[in-house]
């Protein structure tokens, strides 16, 4: 026969365990971001300059002089490490990593686009469509947090934020916060959450490193 003794050091073990596991699993978690982090860092420090300039160029022209063009860069190191030649499984291309569908809608804008596989036009197609991002998150999002909801919708579509903000009011939280984004993102259907919220952290993780002093 079982003694409420033995029971309790039965049940002890279990909870013990359990902790165990969490913890180990924490310091897993934690080791795996530290692991990342120095990725992003290397990848940062080796970061060509090579299309800085076709970066401040079109950042100017579409976002005007007072943003700060690293962000573009930042983006194109998450979008395709700064390969020009960048493939993706689904068929997006270059620098930016456009579909070519989409090229194609910006290009009949502006027919002065050439190749998507030419680097310059790859950009300038590029932040073209943050632009449109950027002012389509204007009416809602202040300034501080819409780079935020732009790399977010380009990368998983304005569809798909537009349905995460909705998500966040149901819930009553502010939808305009990314933090809240990111707190309902694992409730909101047809959303492959996890690649868009790394990819919004990597593009800020190459920013901080593209502005810091060298």
């Amino acid at each position: 026969m079982l003694t409420l003794r033995t029971c309790g050091l039965a049940l002890l073990t279990v909870c013990v365990s359990v902790l165990d596991a969490y913890a180990q699993e924490s310091r897993l978690q934690e080791l795996g971001n530290a692991l990342e982090r120095a990725v992003e860092a290397r990848a940062a420090s080796k970061a060509t300059d090579r299309f800085d300039d076709t970066f401040r160029k079109y950042s100017k022209r579409y976002f005007g002089p007072g943003f700060d063009w690293k962000h573009f860069k930042a983006q194109a190191m998450a979008e395709s490490s700064l390969d020009p030649d960048a493939q993706s499984p689904v068929g997006a291309r270059g620098l930016m990593q456009l579909m070519p569908s989409t090229y194609q809608m910006i290009q009949t804008r502006r027919p002065e686009l050439g190749s998507i596989d030419d680097p310059e036009w790859n950009i300038a197609a590029g932040i073209m469509h943050d632009r449109y991002l950027w002012r389509l998150w204007s009416r809602e999002v202040a300034e501080v947090e819409r780079r935020y909801f732009m790399f977010g919708s380009y990368n998983a579509g304005e569809g798909t934020i537009t349905r995460a903000t909705a998500a966040a009011r149901a819930q009553n939280l502010d939808h305009a916060q990314w933090s809240n984004i990111e707190a309902i993102a694992p409730s909101v259907p047809r959303w492959r959450y996890r690649e868009t919220l790394g990819y919004v952290r990597r593009i800020d993780t190459y920013y901080d490193h593209l502005r810091a002093p060298r």
